[in-house]
């Protein structure tokens, strides 16, 4: 994938430098010079200095042929005109924004940002299920409120412990995306074989969250 990141601070540095290593084509917009001078000598990426916010500079950093487009900036405005500008003038197909103030998320969702990502947010939900026993999480929620990334911890108890993916009839519109078994993680096959103390992380319908609780844990809170 051909993906632009808007902002070189600590996260969209990081971000390219993870997604270069995954062998994605990478391109970077910076406002700072010595923030580009800086990355272009540590990574093999292109790295445009400018304001991410000008569709002049969005088009020279290739935005016309981006699959995603990534503003993660330490400003809130920001992220959402770069967003706006790369649905709504350039087609993009997937946009994810920083969203640094919480209170800010519902107007991301409600201005068709595909992804707002509030860092804020996911911190505290994997600090609450650390904290507590709880067998569901979610831990994102995107597609502006209706899709859900959740965590579910099998119990001992829980009734898809010893059958096969393939065997669980999970609700309409879910998918297992991993599970998180001791330091592993697995890509879930139709022959994978549950186990007590898998954490399951799958994409479902908000709607049917409880639904697939039932399914793997057995129970409803």
């Amino acid at each position: 994938m051909y993906i632009l990141i808007v902002g070189a601070g600590r996260v969209g540095f990081f971000l390219a430098q993870r997604l270069h290593q995954d062998k994605h084509s990478v391109a970077l917009v910076e406002k700072d010079k010595s923030v580009c001078d800086e990355i272009s000598e540590e990574l093999d990426v292109l790295v445009i200095n400018g304001d991410g916010c000008s569709p002049t500079i969005l088009k020279e950093a290739g935005i016309e042929r981006a699959d995603v487009v990534a503003a993660v900036t330490g400003d809130d405005e920001d992220n959402l005109i770069v967003c706006q500008i790369a649905k709504e003038t350039f087609d993009v197909s997937r946009t994810v924004g920083r969203v640094n103030d919480p209170k800010n998320e519902r107007i991301f969702a409600e201005l068709d940002v595909d992804i707002p990502i509030d860092a804020t947010v996911i911190i505290a939900k994997i600090i609450e299920e650390e904290a507590s026993f709880t067998d569901f999480v979610n831990l994102l929620s995107f597609k502006r409120g209706k899709l859900s990334i959740v965590r579910v911890d099998l119990p001992e108890d829980s009734p898809v412990i010893n059958r096969k993916v393939q065997d669980v009839q999970l609700p309409a519109d879910s998918v297992l995306i991993s599970i998180l078994r001791g330091e592993e993680v697995i890509v879930p096959h139709g022959d994978t074989v549950f186990e007590v103390g898998d954490d399951i992380i799958a994409l479902t319908l908000i709607g049917n969250e409880s639904k697939l609780l039932e399914i793997l844990v057995g129970k409803l809170e």
